[in-house]
């Protein structure tokens, strides 16, 4: 396992998604501040933290990031695996290491493997949606690629405010389901607003000739949420709680299909 960085060179970042703050040590200024502006909005002062990451840097290999993700689990310990990037995790002490080069697009994949893995004990959910506030309330939109998620992103009223072009954060508390903002970003490359809302519909899109809404049986919803559901590990204990958190949130969550006219007045219907 990589050394820990030293205590008296290590610098800190804070990063908080979803109420969930995550502490990043590394010993290279440059890298912290790629990260800072990486994340900016969720840059947190917060002392409890949900996990902790040495972050070792290495020299550029030709990894290929677009190898298949590996998590698993063994000994209490998480094993995250990538072509560009090696991690581990130990959920009891919350500590654990990243070996990656001085790039944001390794460590954007570590951190929400790692979301995943805090969210499906908590009955939350990482999401392949876009969602955005409006009237208070949370509207989530999921579907295949080129179903729409960017689209109706760029489409969304001045009144409406973005959570995420990409991937969205839902998470499961005393009051209900509420969607959070989040860095992850999409075609638009652009960061939600660190707000959140109480989530309110999920819309499964459709491109076609008209806007309209129709209902979606719960059979349907369930597969359809399971297909968007983010998920990475390789055990059944978690497999299990992510298709609970899925049937629970179906079942306390309007989910509709929304077909829409790629214009502006598909936000009509949304409210």
């Amino acid at each position: 396992m990589p050394q820990s960085a030293a205590e008296v060179d290590r610098l800190i970042l804070v990063i908080e998604i979803g109420g969930m703050p995550v502490r990043v040590n590394t010993t290279d200024p440059e890298f912290l501040r790629m990260l800072q502006d990486r994340y900016a909005g969720f840059v947190s002062s917060s002392e409890r933290v949900e996990a902790e990451f040495d972050v070792e840097l290495t020299r550029p290999t030709f990894a290929d990031a677009g190898e298949s993700v590996r998590v698993t689990h063994r000994q209490g310990r998480w094993s995250l695996r990538r072509g560009d990037f090696q991690a581990e995790w130990d959920p009891t002490t919350r500590q654990g290491w990243i070996r990656q080069t001085a790039n944001p697009y390794s460590i954007d994949a570590a951190l929400r493997i790692v979301h995943t893995l805090l969210l499906a004990r908590q009955g939350g959910l990482l999401l392949h949606s876009a969602s955005a506030i409006r009237n208070g309330k949370a509207f989530l939109f999921a579907g295949v690629s080129g179903a729409g998620k960017t689209t109706i992103s760029r489409l969304a009223p001045p009144d409406a405010t973005l959570l995420t072009d990409e991937i969205s954060y839902v998470r499961q508390l005393d009051t209900g389901y509420v969607a959070f903002g989040t860095p992850f970003t999409g075609e638009l490359a652009k960061l939600g607003e660190n707000v959140s809302a109480p989530v309110a519909a999920l819309y499964l899109l459709v491109q076609g000739p008209e806007n309209r809404i129709d209902p979606v049986a719960p059979g349907e919803a369930a597969r359809s949420l399971l297909a968007n559901v983010l998920f990475f590990a390789q055990d059944e204990q978690l497999v299990q709680a992510a298709f609970h958190s899925a049937f629970e949130f179906v079942s306390r969550v309007p989910v509709s299909r929304l077909t829409f006219v790629p214009d502006a007045r598909v936000w009509e219907l949304i409210r």
